[in-house]
Parts: structure tokens; C-alpha cells; sequence
């Protein structure tokens, strides 16, 4: 594998892997209850104007600007739901009608003047402020969106506000792209599946569980495929059969040891290595390919380095293949509150906690990357240049939290 590899760095491995991600095509209509994180497959254009009818948006009366500081007899009253005949033009010399918020308005008045603001107001009759504005409180017909509008772009993700939309058209099905497969397994003899017995020289899987809660945190499903052995023609029949899913995620196997095979399994496959080996610390060992038509994503072992590098690299990957316009991360503008070291030459990785505007790093930086702990005991993390040697108290800094948006604009994520 050592003369196969590809070392890039770090920002060349993010554009070559966003190069290498092509969007899907493929898509499916649902329905609007089940579209929630789905991304939209097309223009969608608003076909019924909203409001669809010139209606009050407060209960009060509807008047002629010009009767201002009258006293008007209330023709009628005039609900929310009435039309036809109710709601036909009537008024006479001297009058309004008393309107409820929602209620179409007749074309015979100009302004709606809310009821806590009017005079004297009977049954029958109501004194109207001589200092009204004409034309409040009058929601017109198409004021906020006109048919052949377009109501959302190609490309976004699917939110309750876009559902409030669709619903006000009359939509109730969307065309979307169908969600990409993707395919997480382990590798190594050493592992256990969690509901299998471990003794003190094996451990627990926990790598494809993490990656694929991870995953699914941010609207992805994944399938879990099982643990490839440290074998070279074990591991290339293994993966043979995934060739179907349009990505493949493997943590560990990849690295220079004797025994990881991985990478060899995945070459005799056909695959076309991008870049094997990243200038980046937790992380250095990832490798990154397209077999045919699949991605491949090779994550080093280590459960605390597989899962800050599927966030940062893999998430604005699988982004975009699933055709989502939105493929950067969205960054948070924090202030440092402990100083602390990293090793310049590199780009780092750094776990901490953002709260309430600071950053404050986990254990001071020091922990290992095998180590499961500092992840949960984190929220964030920061990203260094290659030539950042420590982080001081006070410095403003760029911070990456995990439950972030991603954004369609790139983003500076460096400090």
C-alpha cells in the first residue's frame, strides 16, 4: 500500500473529496408528513396566491379612509369563512362593517381599523380616529407570494417552515431526491459486537454503532454490514458484494500495519484512490476513492479519530452527493478561555465544549485518540492551521459544533 498512497494536505483533501462527490439523480414524490430533512429534487412554484383573497388582520371595522372620525353604522359583521353573498359589496353612505381577523374583505373598503383603537362602539354603531393609516391592517390578495413565484429552490432541506408553505398551496406530495445508501462496517479480528461476550484482550464494536448514530443525527441512514477480518481475501470478497450502495464507510484497516488489509481489498476491487493520508492530526491515516460508482471513505480505527473526521470530512461529503445545496459547515465565533498547545506543521483537531460564546478545550488538548470519553465530554471543535503552535486566553477563534447547520456559502473554519 505505501507506494499507492496520496498524501495531500488538509485543504487539498477537502476539495478533492467535494470534486469527487457527485450528486445524486435519482428521486421519489412523497408525502409532505414524511418530508421533514428530505432534500427538495426540484423548483417548487406556488400556485395559488398568498393570501389567495384581500383579507383583516386584526377583528375591527373595515372602513373608507376617507370616513376617518365619523360615526359609521355597522352595515354587517363579516367572519372568517363567509363568501359569496356575505361578503358581497353593501355598504351606503356613513357605514362600515364590524370584520374578524382572517375575513375577506369587500372591495367597497380600503382600511381596517382594529377594535381596541375605535370610540363608542354599540351594537349598531362605532366613532372611527381621525388619525388612521389608509390601508392597515389589509392583508391583500398575492402581497406575499404570486402564482408562478418560486416558493423553494433545488437543493434545500426540507424545514417546518417549508411544510407551512406547502400546505398553504394545497401541496400535500413533494418530489425529492431519494435518500443515498450508505454502507458502515468495521474491520479487525480483535472486535466484538456489543451483545457478544468480550474478554479482557478484545473489544466492543463500538466504531460502526457511533458512525452510524452519527449518520443518522444528520439525516442519513445507513446500514451496518458487519466486521471485515483482517484477511486480504476475506476482506476483497467482503467488499465485492457492497458495490451496490452508493458509499461505503469502513473505520480501521487502512493504516501501514502488517495486518491492515483493507486498503489493498478495496484496490483490487477496482478502486480509484484519491488520497491516502491527510496532513491532519487526529486523522492522518484516512483514505478516500471511488469504486465504479460508489464512494469509498476509509476511516482510521481509533473510535475518537473515526468520528471528528466522518464530521468533518464525510458529513459535506455525503451533503452533497444527496443533493443538498448546503455542504459547508456553519462556524461559530467564540472567545477562548484557556490557553492551550498544538503541533505546528500539521492541521489539528481540537475537542472542547462551546457554551455561551467561549470555548473552553477538553483535558487541555491531551488525550489520546483511542479515547471515548473526551468525545462525550464534548461539543465542538476547533480546526488549526498548519503553522498554529498554541491558543491563547482571550483569542477569538473559529469553533465547529457538532449539532451545527451546514451552510451553501464556504466557510472559514481555521484558527
Amino acid at each position: 500500500m505505501a507506494e499507492k498512497m496520496n498524501f495531500l494536505d488538509f485543504t487539498d483533501a477537502v476539495k478533492k473529496s467535494l470534486d469527487l462527490s457527485i450528486a445524486t439523480t435519482f428521486t421519489e414524490m412523497i408525502s409532505i408528513g414524511e418530508a421533514i430533512g428530505r432534500i427538495i429534487a426540484k423548483d417548487v412554484v406556488c400556485v395559488k396566491n398568498l393570501p389567495s383573497f384581500n383579507n383583516s388582520a386584526m377583528d375591527g371595522f373595515a372602513v373608507k379612509f376617507e370616513d376617518a372620525g365619523k360615526v359609521l353604522s355597522i352595515n354587517k359583521t363579516i367572519f372568517a369563512g363567509d363568501k359569496g353573498e356575505k361578503v358581497k359589496e353593501s355598504l351606503l353612505e356613513n357605514e362600515c362593517y364590524k370584520i374578524m381577523t382572517g375575513a375577506k374583505v369587500p372591495s367597497d373598503v380600503d382600511t381596517i381599523v382594529p377594535i381596541e383603537n375605535c370610540f363608542d362602539v354599540t351594537e349598531k354603531t362605532v366613532k372611527i380616529p381621525s388619525d388612521i393609516k389608509k390601508g392597515a391592517n389589509l392583508r391583500l390578495k398575492g402581497e406575499e407570494q404570486k402564482e408562478g413565484n418560486v416558493l423553494f429552490r433545488k437543493g434545500e432541506e426540507i424545514n417546518s417552515s417549508h411544510i407551512t408553505l406547502l400546505a398553504s398551496q394545497g401541496l400535500v406530495m413533494i418530489e425529492v431526491f431519494r435518500k443515498i445508501s450508505i454502507a458502515v462496517l468495521s474491520t479487525g479480528n480483535e472486535i466484538k459486537e456489543p451483545w457478544e461476550r468480550a474478554d479482557e484482550e478484545e473489544i466492543y464494536n463500538c466504531n460502526s454503532f457511533a458512525l452510524i448514530s452519527q449518520l443518522k443525527e444528520k439525516g442519513f441512514d445507513a446500514t451496518y454490514c458487519g466486521v471485515i477480518p483482517d484477511n486480504l481475501e476475506d476482506s476483497k470478497n467482503y467488499i465485492k458484494n457492497l458495490k451496490n450502495y452508493d458509499v461505503i464507510i469502513t473505520s480501521g484497516g487502512i493504516s501501514m500495519g502488517d495486518a491492515d488489509f483493507v486498503g489493498e481489498a478495496f484496490l483490487q476491487n477496482g478502486l480509484q484512490t484519491a488520497f491516502h493520508g491527510v496532513n491532519i492530526k487526529p486523522g492522518r491515516p484516512i483514505m478516500m476513492g471511488k469504486m465504479d460508482k460508489t464512494l469509498v471513505i476509509c476511516l482510521p480505527g481509533n473510535p475518537l479519530t473515526a468520528m471528528v473526521n466522518i464530521y468533518l470530512f464525510a458529513i459535506p461529503i455525503l451533503n452533497k452527493i444527496q443533493g443538498n445545496e448546503n455542504i459547508y459547515h456553519e462556524t461559530a465565533f467564540a472567545m477562548n478561555h484557556e490557553q492551550f498547545k498544538t503541533k505546528s506543521g500539521r492541521v489539528n483537531i481540537v475537542l472542547g465544549k462551546l457554551e455561551n460564546g467561549g470555548f473552553k478545550v477538553t483535558r487541555n488538548n491531551k488525550y489520546g485518540s483511542g479515547m471515548i470519553t473526551a468525545l462525550y465530554e464534548s461539543n465542538s471543535i476547533l480546526v488549526t492551521k498548519e503553522s498554529t503552535s498554541s491558543i491563547d486566553v482571550g483569542q477569538e477563534v473559529y469553533v465547529i459544533k457538532f449539532n451545527n447547520k451546514s451552510t451553501a456559502q464556504e466557510t472559514n473554519i481555521f484558527n
